[in-house]
């Protein structure tokens, strides 16, 4: 099997993103790279996209470039929908609010990371629409040794574009640095977003992305309750737990079933919920190693690509040859 690896945008896009610089030369030059790509797709037995193939443009264009005869997988782990159907502008929420509806609709194949993500598909007219969750390679993520001494490190991961989410539970970050030996990172945040709180800001790599939340005492996830979070796939859950730590997570979308509340980690929503949840992890050790345990085999069953590529696998074989897909 051959396989064709096409990203809209390369390092040096998401190198960019990260330090707040992307460059507009850049990203046209991907635009005409992907449409190279999308005009020489009739080649291939199989196309699997990631959400969309021209983001900010038409569906009528973006399918209309596309060879009809061609079977489509299409990927969703965040509800990009909202991004066109939710924005500000009258203007684009009518030229593109049912874009990824209408790609979906086109799809062979939809895979959705979360329930809220397939409901969409549904909704859309979709022909074939999978749950598929998102993943980790475990044996990436290996649990360290325990960790002794102080201070111990309730850590994040996450993007300049979500770093606004640690601002939910600023107040209750600020209590436990005044009340507890513990302090706060956030990994891939701009130090200007998270100004005022207790955080201690730390670039993202890929290469140091593992060790640094192998360095983390617990990992946490706020989130509003707002449609582009329902659609959420707890993609830093999942990475914390792959790392043996317990997390507390905002219960919203699909953190309800990630996270078992008092087994592997717990939900919060409210100052108090937060304050109580993170200190009794920082108050007991034991506690934080069995609910660590008990996530690592979480998403050893689950949620790790060991668990899942195979179904995967089989998935696009059936999509390739536009046939029935097994259960």
């Amino acid at each position: 099997m051959d396989v064709f690896i096409a990203p809209l945008f390369g390092d040096d896009y998401v190198a960019g993103l990260y330090a707040g610089k992307v460059s507009s030369i850049l990203v046209l030059r991907s635009y005409v790279i992907r449409l190279k790509n999308m005009l020489f797709a009739g080649k291939f037995d199989l196309v699997w996209v990631e959400k969309e193939m021209l983001p900010w443009v038409p569906s009528w264009l973006e399918l209309g470039l596309f060879p009809t005869g061609v079977p489509l997988v299409v990927d969703y782990d965040d509800a990009i929908f909202h991004r066109y159907d939710r924005h500000r502008w009258l203007f684009v929420r009518r030229l593109l609010g049912k874009k990824i509806d209408a790609v979906m609709r086109r799809a062979d194949l939809v895979l959705a990371g979360n329930d809220y993500l397939a409901g969409r598909a549904r909704g859309a007219g979709a022909r074939r629409v999978e749950l598929l969750p998102t993943v980790v390679d475990d044996s990436r993520y290996a649990v360290p040794a325990r960790k002794t001494g102080s201070p111990l490190t309730i850590g994040w991961i996450g993007s300049p574009s979500t770093a606004r989410y640690l601002k939910l539970i600023g107040p209750v970050l600020q209590d436990l640095v005044a009340s507890h030996d513990v302090r706060v990172v956030a990994l891939g945040a701009n130090a200007d977003q998270l100004e005022g709180l207790p955080v201690e800001v730390r670039p993202w790599t890929e290469a140091g992305e593992v060790k640094e939340i192998q360095q983390f005492d617990i990992g946490i996830m706020p989130l509003p309750d707002e449609p582009f979070e329902r659609g959420k796939c707890g993609y830093k859950l999942i990475q914390y737990m792959a790392c043996g730590k317990p997390v507390v997570a905002s219960s919203v979308g699909v953190n309800r079933e990630i996270v078992e509340h008092g087994v592997n980690g717990f939900w919060a929503n409210s100052h108090e919920e937060w304050l109580t949840a993170l200190g009794s992890l920082l108050e007991d050790a034991e506690l934080r190693k069995q609910m660590g345990e008990v996530g690592r085999k979480h998403i050893e069953d689950k949620y790790c690509t060991q668990h899942v590529a195979p179904r995967l696998a089989a998935l696009l074989r059936t999509a390739a040859n536009r046939g029935p897909i097994s259960k």
